[in-house]
């Protein structure tokens, strides 16, 4: 047992006149489980980075053991997953590996391909399996879920519960439950330290928000009634304090009297005033304020938007997803589940390949009821999915908005991403204040933003689109857990259409209507 101190840190990045951290202390234990939790752009990868040494600060960090980050960097991914592992760790004998990796559910003989031919799931737990086996290393796990699917996600919770010196940044509610002991929380104005999972350190948040709001609508009624007596006291004085000219001697001794005991009176009331302001000034410091977002989906004169029946999907001469059947209603909210690789993202291109069907691409026909149905024509161009057999079928007039799982197209400035998509600059810019994105970040160019903030812009600007039908693949990869809970109430509160990809269990279980497996 071993304790890692953060005392007096404070750090800036460079031509940044807000600082990052200021004057944060607290104190960690090499042994725990612990969860980095705390909105996006509150600095917890900046954190991670400056525990490996990575920047310039001032303050101290002292630990009796050394740091690993995850995840980082293959530099030769041609090589076998064997070699990759021996260079990152010299001292790492074979079987122990192959013991290792069993446990996460990983084949001994990924060992021998190419590293980069594993999924990302699998080069996730392979490298996780080599850090862990370390000695004398606390590991820094930053999102190590992004894109793995929900099986993946469970082994992977599985395997960190059995671990011990580790801190995890995720948003996965579910996974931080399953694995961690303790949670370090960057808060609005203070970081902070506390023993539990997930779980236990919201419902004590919510616990103490509870409280600090009921103590502050006290005390803003008491400010009030203060007030208004130092106003009637001040009155009082000021009459009495009048009364006595033209007044005989023994008139002035007692209004002279009287006044003092009412200038008394107001300076006390005044003084409890001044206590209560700032009482109340220490409350609700760290509220994490969830603004309500809204959404205005279209309603459609049909009721079936899109159907598949028995479609073969595929890219060229490639089958994917083979006699898939799916209906879509509105006002349902499906979740489409599967292993990685399964087809789910290629059934929602699908989709959104026949809503904007060229005639080079795919043959349009008209069905008797006017709605469009896109069948095999083999003239798919590189990379769009082709309906190969079957049926796809979408009710005309279909207006759908798209959130992507790839940001990397984010670049430029905010404004002129918005008037590309010809949204309304106002709603735009406030949907992503009410999701906690600082305003600062709209003057910088979107490729400098993090990655849980890029998400943020795909999803507002899907809030923007009034649509009869969402289709929304990973919406939630970095994005915070307060992010997460506000859309779910979004949601549930709108009721859109919505067709999703999801890998949050939380998520996925409390706004579902219906999950179809692939």
């Amino acid at each position: 047992m071993s304790v890692i101190t953060v005392n007096d840190l404070t750090f800036a990045y460079e031509g940044s006149y807000d600082n990052v951290f200021e004057h944060v202390s607290f104190r960690l234990d090499t042994d725990w489980r612990l969860g980095l939790i705390g909105r996006n752009g509150r600095g917890k990868t900046t954190l991670l980075r400056l525990l490996m040494g990575q920047y310039e600060y001032s303050g101290s960090i002292v630990s009796p053991v050394g740091f690993d980050y995850f995840p980082f960097a293959v530099e030769n991914t041609e090589q076998e997953t064997w070699e990759v592992a021996a260079g990152i760790n010299p001292e790492l004998e074979l079987w122990q590996l192959q013991k290792e990796i069993g446990r996460l559910g990983v084949k001994e003989e990924t060992l021998y391909r190419p590293f980069k031919t594993l999924s990302q799931g699998e080069q996730t737990k392979v490298l996780l399996a080599v850090l862990f086996l370390r000695e004398n290393a606390f590991l820094l796990i930053d999102e190590p879920t992004n894109h793995l699917d929900r099986e993946a996600r469970k082994v992977l919770g599985a395997y960190l519960r059995t671990k011990k010196g580790f801190m995890l940044v995720s948003h996965d509610r579910q996974l931080l439950d399953t694995c961690v002991d303790h949670v370090l929380s960057f808060n609005r104005e203070v970081i902070e330290v506390s023993q539990g999972n997930f779980t236990s350190w919201n419902e004590n948040r919510e616990r103490r928000e509870r409280y600090e709001t009921a103590e502050n609508e006290r005390l803003k009624k008491d400010i009030r009634r203060l007030e208004a007596a130092a106003r009637q006291a001040h009155a009082w004085a000021d009459r009495t304090e009048a009364q006595k000219i033209g007044s005989g001697y023994a008139d002035r001794a007692y209004l002279g009297e009287q006044s003092r005991r009412m200038q008394s009176r107001r300076k006390n009331l005044e003084k409890r005033q001044q206590a209560a302001i700032e009482e109340k000034s220490s409350l609700l410091r760290n509220v994490e304020t969830a603004e309500t977002l809204k959404l205005y989906p279209l309603r459609h004169h049909k009721e079936v938007l899109a159907a598949w029946n028995e479609v073969t999907l595929g890219y060229g001469n490639i089958s994917v997803c083979q006699g898939f059947s799916l209906t879509v209603r509105q006002g349902e909210r499906i979740a489409l589940q599967g292993k990685n690789g399964c087809g789910k993202s290629t059934v929602l291109k699908a989709l959104l390949a026949a809503a904007g069907t060229r005639p080079e691409e795919q043959k349009e026909e008209r069905g008797q009821d006017g709605d469009r149905k896109a069948e095999q024509n083999g003239k798919a161009q590189s990379g769009t999915v082709l309906v190969k057999s079957g049926q796809l079928r979408l009710a005309s007039g279909l207006k759908i908005s798209y959130v992507s799982q790839d940001t990397s197209g984010l670049r430029g400035s905010l404004n002129d991403y918005i008037e590309a998509c010809q949204a309304d600059r106002t709603l735009f810019l406030a949907l992503l204040r009410k999701l906690d994105f600082p305003r600062v970040q709209f003057e910088k160019r979107m490729e400098d933003y993090s990655e849980g903030q890029k998400k943020k812009v795909l999803i507002a600007r899907s809030l923007c689109e009034p649509s009869h039908l969402y289709i929304w693949d990973e919406p939630l990869n970095y994005v915070d857990v307060f992010s997460r809970m506000q859309i779910e109430e979004l949601i549930l509160s709108c009721r859109p259409t919505l067709l999703f990809v999801e890998h949050d269990q939380a998520f996925t279980d409390r706004i579902a209507t219906r999950v179809v497996q692939l």
